[in-house]
């Protein structure tokens, strides 16, 4: 049974966990077209990277949407691991500009 769906960004994207490659289905493969879904992927289908079965394989969602790092960590901390890259940018640069301001504030405080 085929399904079919309209949006093809919606595809839910697989990464092999012994090395990484991620298949992506709007994408495909050497060996496989655009558009195939990850489930309708020929039982003998390989990693194209390290050959691992597709049981290797981990579903981590559409690309859009995603966090910057890596999702097992998501729910550590104070919240900041579910930022998005721009954001996390944001917050360490605009500390490290305060961080500055704040030293040559001392400084102009001896004069």
């Amino acid at each position: 049974m085929t399904t079919q769906i309209t949006d093809p960004t919606q595809l839910d994207r697989y990464e092999c966990r012994t090395c990484g490659y991620i298949y992506e289905p709007t994408k495909g493969d050497a060996t496989v077209p655009a558009g195939t879904p990850f489930e309708e992927l020929a039982a003998d289908w390989r990693c194209p990277i390290c050959s691992s079965a597709t049981s290797r394989f981990k579903s981590i969602g559409p690309k859009v949407g995603t966090v910057a790092g890596f999702e097992e960590n998501a729910g550590y901390g104070w919240g900041v691991n579910v930022l998005n890259a721009q954001t996390k940018n944001v917050l360490i640069f605009g500390a490290l500009f305060l961080g500055f301001l704040f030293f040559m504030s001392i400084y102009f405080l001896g004069n």
